[in-house]
């Protein structure tokens, strides 16, 4: 039969014998005038496709696609099996109930909010050690007439004012309109005159990426022209959903150039820097929300979640970020509406504000209802703690060693492990080891998926030389991307319906899954990027290692800071959930964050509440 692999059912295939192999990538690492010749290469139509089939072949990818037998039949978006209630929440009587309504359900899961003194007397939040302001700080400041939003919205006004004159640049917004800030916030701090705010949320000020609606700012996706054949008239769903709670919108943040690269490099507008050291990556591809967050500029911000893009960036900045269940959130008037992949998520400095955001803005889709028929939302009830401490204790805590372990900087799974530790011991959960076969081959279904919905979305405008106009590392990828055929899509699904059989087998046997949200801390930015951008996939494969099946298969996850490497640059610990699963995740991610022992203050940072 020559080549041909057959693989075995995945129903009969035995975990015991499951070795671990997440599989070497094998790509070249450049940046200049190299990355220039090879992307000329690349485009080339006969050269190009020899270099494409070439490291295909070295990855092991035209051995999965094409010359592997897979039994299963194609899931070509995410079907989930009936899910049973998660313990100890609050169920949201109605999905399609007012954003600002579910807000205040969100509110009284928290614990009970005690304004301390010492956080308005003194110069940082906490006299003891660096914490970040809350949104129930932001808010208690309005109703005691502390300070106004209008106030707020000046010092914030006055921080981007500061980023955009940095040399190089370093924006975090690339499209911002001071005059409809102050509008906002006039019209915040008049309802809070009448006593009459919107809702918990209301003069909170947030950044939505840039591949998010947000009228009256242009959607450009990272691109120096996607903006001229997409036209903005109105909000993404979610974006109109923060807007009835009163949220303060303050313009459009900077990402990697239509989410195609993980380390938020983007010369078309200047490279976003990581707040706990500008000489490296925020991360990407939401690296202008995370890093604004990160900041303190804002309490909050929406990104989208295509390859661990919200959750990357959160965990490189120090930073909560939340990825929902595919289906879980209206993905309309986003840029990848249409996909399988990407969802829409907030990044916050706390899992209290994540809890708050994510309220305002769930809700699916009219299709998403009748084809993947989610249940109703739930909240984690924190607000007693010894019910939590009880619901805590019954979880069980899948952990695939093997796997957790192969990260490239050490720090990190020791600071994981200890924390994971810690939990088991103050709580009573029980770490349950676990098996995930085949993890190299989810990542060549992601890849593809994901490459295919990108190169869809694309295609339609890429005429008239706007394909030139991409960065180059986008163009890499788009050239990997257009060398895939239909049977590769399809053995792709094949590979993906494999992925979903794994994992609710492991679902059977425990209530989430932990690992390190990255396998490496904030990566270096090199002198050449800056200019010409870079390709390392070294890199990409230590960002992605552990974030692509909760995509490939639309499962909610959340990554937590739990502490910092030896070089002080901070450390993320993922929670993967079942499906519809949010309550429990944010549950565990609360509980990790209490056990944290210390939040190092960013070197950028700006105290907004105290007129930094």
């Amino acid at each position: 039969m020559g080549k041909k692999i057959v693989m075995l059912p995945a129903a009969e295939v035995d975990l015991a014998k499951v070795k671990y192999n997440p599989g070497e990538i094998e790509a070249p690492d450049m940046t200049g005038i190299w990355l220039r010749i090879f992307v000329m290469l690349l485009e080339m139509p006969l050269i190009g496709s020899v270099i494409l089939s070439y490291l295909k072949k070295q990855n092991k990818i035209q051995e999965m696609l094409r010359e592997t037998v897979i039994p299963e039949p194609p899931m070509f978006r995410p079907e989930y099996p009936p899910q049973e209630q998660e313990p100890g929440v609050v169920c949201l009587e109605e999905e399609d109930e007012k954003s600002q309504d579910r807000v205040e359900s969100a509110i009284r899961c928290l614990p009970q909010y005690e304004p301390a003194a010492s956080r308005w007397s003194c110069d940082m939040p906490l006299a003891s050690s660096f914490r970040y302001w809350k949104i129930r700080d932001y808010a208690y400041a309005y109703r005691s007439k502390i300070t106004t939003p209008s106030m707020v919205g000046e010092y914030i006004i006055s921080a981007i004012d500061v980023f955009s004159n940095k040399k190089p640049p370093a924006p975090l917004l690339v499209s911002f309109i001071a005059e409809d800030v102050r509008k906002q916030a006039a019209a915040s701090t008049q309802r809070f005159k009448e006593g009459k705010p919107l809702s918990a949320l209301d003069g909170i000020f947030m950044a939505i990426k840039d591949d998010i609606d947000c009228y009256p700012h242009p959607s450009k996706g990272g691109t120096t022209w996607f903006h001229e054949v997409h036209r903005v008239e109105k909000d993404a769903v979610c974006v109109s959903r923060l807007r009835r709670c009163g949220v303060i919108l303050v313009g459009k943040a900077n990402m990697h150039e239509f989410g195609q690269g993980t380390t938020g490099n983007n010369i078309n507008y200047g490279i976003t820097r990581n707040p706990h050291d500008p000489q490296r990556y925020p991360g990407g591809s939401s690296s202008g929300p995370a890093a604004i967050v990160a900041s303190g500029i804002c309490s909050a911000a929406l990104g989208t979640d295509g390859g661990g893009s919200v959750r990357i960036p959160s965990s490189l900045c120090g930073v909560v970020g939340l990825k929902t269940t595919f289906g879980r959130t209206d993905l309309k008037g986003a840029l990848s509406s249409w996909g399988t992949i990407e969802v829409i998520g907030p990044i916050a400095s706390s899992v209290e504000d994540i809890i708050l955001v994510y309220a305002a803005i769930l809700g699916a889709s009219p299709a998403d209802k009748i084809s993947l028929r989610p249940s109703l939302p739930c909240l984690p009830d924190l607000s007693s703690s010894h019910e939590n401490s009880c619901t805590l204790g019954s979880l069980r805590l899948g952990k695939y060693t093997e796997w957790f372990n192969d990260v490239f900087s050490p720090d990190i799974s020791t600071k994981c492990e200890s924390i994971l530790n810690l939990l088991s011991e103050t709580h009573g959960c029980q770490i349950v080891e676990v098996v995930i076969p085949e993890l190299h081959q989810i990542r060549t279904s992601h890849l593809v998926s994901v490459g295919a919905e990108s190169l869809a979305s694309l295609r339609p405008h890429s005429h008239n030389g706007n394909d030139k106009k991409l960065t180059l590392d986008t163009r890499t990828n788009m050239a990997l991307f257009q060398s895939f055929t239909a049977s590769d899509y399809v053995a792709a699904q094949r590979l993906r319906r494999r992925a979903m059989y794994y994992h609710m087998e492991v679902f059977k046997t425990v209530d989430v899954i932990i690992t390190p949200t990255t396998g490496m801390t904030a990566p270096v930015i090199r002198p050449q990027a800056l200019k010409t951008g870079e390709t390392n996939m070294k890199v990409t494969g230590n960002l992605m290692r552990f974030v692509l099946a909760e995509n490939l298969l639309g499962l909610p996850a959340i990554s937590v800071p739990v502490g910092y490497d030896n070089q002080g640059l901070p450390i993320g610990l993922q929670i993967i959930g079942r499906p519809w699963g949010e309550a429990t995740i944010l549950r565990l991610a609360a509980a990790f964050e209490e056990l944290r022992d210390e939040t190092k203050k960013p070197v950028s940072y700006f105290n907004i509440l105290k007129g930094y």
